[in-house]
């Protein structure tokens, strides 16, 4: 090889998970803070191209890329001649600095600007040139990266056959879709159908909170492995350049983590993403590779949350986000999943959905969950009480939520059935919701074990005996809940008594919110809902004849104050809106 590596990539990657390097042009461009394109420093700045190889390899890169993602005719504007003069330069420099280290040189190559279609077979045809020469060169891996399809390449690919090592990446937006308007889970389906393909994921477009949405949200077959190099964030445009905030490292390092341990074989940075990135993430992402890699584990992947509260990881200085959306009392459930699609570009971390409240039949939990996250890829988390199923049931149905990819849950002991139907339905309650997290906790150890659920439970800070609350947290918590949601919060009271909870237990809390819309939205939780504590205070701030938007509003001041007392101390908030009326979320938060 001409890397001075002892085994070819494939090899490496069987034994451990790769670690590419960052982002090449902006990191130049921060450098230098210069407008051209960093592949021109190829011949007019080499010792500058040299100088950012060697700091990435110094960080830990296991593969670098070379400096040619835009060196073709039509980006730098040069005749064929100088462009390849420039992608031999670019190879070589990135040789001479992996030479004197176990470091693999990929060869890396970008999308190719045409908006003409009768310029296609151009475009086409310098691919299959670019990589010509390349293999002259003697590159054995190539990346194609940044890409919205791959109709241009597939022909590029094929000359480079079975000669090399062939990682295709694609480029989509929050919501899972490329410029050429294909989604994710098209792209990957596209490339893992090629035969002389051996790596596909994504890079650049989205940060990587975003992009491990993305790959979780997809049901990957394993016939390929899976790449991941996610921007640092998104950027600010100041004074017409592209500056992205580096404070995020914490956050990003431990995103890429995750998604390298959800199955990603190689990962890395893309725009914004500098040597210190590729440091952080040596020292903390595992690369603890597994023995074999089957359809069966990619398909785990799909809606995958870490056990152990997994959706907090990452989140120093952003508090997480859980919205309550209550399944329908029938059989439509359009009006859910268009407030599921709503919240899903409003930056809400898991959606939740209440086991019929009140022992009042609505659509089951689980299934609800699965719907919204297989048609918006949204992490979920259904609500599981404990009053309609023994023991043998609660195993199956959650024995069936993992086969659907569920493995978020907040369990709940129940709302007992109203007394005018105990005649003719009868409760069950084999255990309430510490007996129930305990059966789970065994099926984390047992069925679970490779992969288990991560399950919360709730708080009832209204306790007439706050002792009793609190200890009820702690059993809670031994029996292996990782997290709570506070019944909603209305007063001071109520606010100094889930810090007391939380100073005693010192367990992950997301304090409710429910912003009543109305005095007979709020007159109704006061005298019909056990647990909500609504005051006269509360009550005072509607008017029987207010608009729907004063009542939102009076609602959404609540809101904000409610959050303002628990600021200090909540490490998220979990809001249930009235009537799934969901679009208050932006003006609140």
């Amino acid at each position: 090889m001409a890397q001075q590596v002892t085994t070819t990539i494939q090899d490496k990657l069987k034994e451990q998970k790769l670690l590419f390097d960052g982002a090449f042009g902006t990191y130049y461009a921060q450098l230098y803070n210069t407008r051209e394109l960093p592949e021109l420093a190829n011949t007019m700045h080499p010792e500058r191209v040299s100088m950012i190889h060697k700091e990435y390899i110094e960080a830990g890169a296991q593969v670098i890329r070379t400096n040619t993602f835009a060196s073709n005719t039509i980006s730098l504007g040069l005749t064929w001649d100088d462009v390849q003069d420039n992608i031999r330069q670019g190879y070589r420099l990135a040789q001479e600095a992996a030479k004197l280290h176990s470091v693999y040189v990929a060869a890396d190559i970008g999308q190719i600007p045409c908006d003409n279609q009768a310029e296609r077979e151009n475009v086409t045809g310098e691919y299959v040139q670019i990589c010509r020469t390349f293999l002259e060169e003697g590159a054995e891996i190539f990346v194609f990266e940044t890409f919205s399809d791959m109709e241009d390449i597939l022909e590029a690919i094929e000359f480079i056959g079975d000669k090399a090592f062939v990682i295709v990446q694609f480029s989509v937006n929050q919501f899972g879709y490329s410029h050429a308007g294909l989604s994710a889970r098209k792209l990957i389906q596209c490339a893992e159908n090629v035969e002389y393909v051996d790596a596909v994921g994504f890079n650049c477009g989205v940060g990587p909170g975003h992009m491990q949405q993305i790959i979780r949200s997809i049901a990957l077959s394993g016939r390929k492995m899976l790449t991941a190099l996610p921007n640092a964030g998104y950027p600010q445009m100041v004074s017409n350049r592209m500056i992205f905030d580096n404070h995020n490292i914490d956050y990003f390092v431990a995103k890429v983590s995750d998604i390298a341990a959800d199955g990603a074989a190689i990962v890395g940075g893309c725009c914004g993403t500098t040597p210190e990135y590729i440091r952080r993430m040596r020292e903390k992402v595992s690369f603890v590779q597994p023995t074999q890699i089957t359809a069966a584990v990619a398909a785990k992947k799909e809606n995958r949350e870490k056990h152990d509260g997994a959706f907090f990881a990452g989140k120093a200085g952003k508090k997480l986000i859980a919205v309550e959306l209550a399944p329908p009392l029938g059989s439509d459930d359009e009006k859910l999943m268009d407030a599921a699609h709503l919240l899903r570009k409003s930056g809400v971390d898991v959606l939740t959905f209440p086991d019929s409240p009140s022992g009042r039949t609505r659509a089951d939990s689980i299934l609800m969950a699965e719907k919204v996250a297989r048609e918006t890829g949204m992490c979920v988390m259904p609500h599981i009480c404990c009053r309609d199923k023994n023991a043998i049931a609660m195993r199956s149905q959650l024995l069936g939520a993992h086969i659907n990819h569920i493995r978020n849950f907040l369990v709940i002991t129940g709302d007992p059935i109203p007394s005018m139907m105990r005649n003719s339905v009868k409760s069950v309650f084999n255990f309430d919701s510490v007996g129930l997290m305990r059966i789970m906790n065994d099926m984390n150890e047992e069925q679970f074990a490779d992969d288990p659920v991560c399950f919360g439970g709730a708080i009832n800070q209204g306790r007439r005996n706050l002792d009793v609350e609190i200890g009820r947290v702690k059993k809670k918590m031994e029996a292996g809940a990782t997290f709570f949601l506070t019944q909603p919060i209305s007063t001071r009271e109520n606010a100094e008594r889930v810090r007391r909870i939380k100073e005693e237990t010192g367990a992950r809390i997301l304090c409710g919110i429910m912003p009543f819309v109305s005095l007979k939205n709020a007159a109704f939780m006061k005298n019909e809902m056990t647990g909500i504590d609504v005051t006269d205070e509360v009550l005072s701030r509607y008017r029987e004849d207010m608009t729907r938007e004063e009542g939102q509003q009076a609602g959404i001041q609540l809101a904000k104050e409610m959050m303002a007392l628990t600021d200090d101390f909540a490490d998220g908030y979990y809001f249930s809106f009235p009537f799934n009326r969901v679009s208050m979320l932006e003006k609140i938060i």
